[in-house]
């Protein structure tokens, strides 16, 4: 007997759905899907968020001096002639760095060996690659998740059965974190 179900894919096929679903179930809060792939996407969900809830608070501050080049009213870098070429001027600024202790690190790596980058993308359409921002979901599930769940010993997501999917017949189900 399996201790998972084959969902009808292959390994790699089957690996993938469950990544994208479990990403955008920690995203999106709810999604909708059979009841056979809510049941699995759980499992992958609840553990990273008692990762999360492990290692919420488990690093240190440190100041840095960082280097940040100089801009105009524009936001074009101000730059000055050195030796024949157009260098840029930088600004030493200070600030505060959060430092992950080993087994936090450790957990992020686990984390994003699960979860799929996301990108939003602005609505209007207009510059699509230079206004996109890259969500960093490690840190969602530390400081946006994690927090919701530090007196819940289990149980973070809620399988909601909806009904038969009117083209072929399969249960549906909503599966949200609770």
């Amino acid at each position: 007997m399996t201790r998972y179900r084959k969902l009808g894919r292959t390994s790699s096929q089957r690996k993938a759905m469950l990544r994208n679903l479990t990403t955008n179930l920690l995203y999106h809060g709810k999604i909708r899907t059979t009841v056979t792939r809510a049941k699995e996407v759980r499992g992958l969900a609840e553990r990273l968020i008692t990762l999360a809830v492990a290692e919420k608070d488990n690093f240190d501050k440190v100041q840095a001096e960082i280097k940040i080049p100089k801009r105009d009213a524009n936001g074009n870098r101000i730059k000055k002639e050195e030796n024949g070429k157009m260098v840029t001027q930088f600004e030493t600024v200070q600030r505060t760095i959060y430092k992950d202790k080993p087994s936090r690190l450790a957990a992020r790596r686990k984390m994003l060996s699960v979860l799929y980058p996301v990108t939003v993308v602005p609505q209007d359409g207009r510059k699509k690659r230079s206004l996109s921002q890259s969500i960093d979901m490690p840190r969602k599930l530390f400081e946006e998740i994690a927090p919701k769940y530090v007196d819940r010993k289990g149980g973070y997501t809620r399988i909601i059965r909806i009904g038969q999917r009117k083209g072929d017949g399969a249960e549906e189900a909503f599966l949200e974190l609770v």
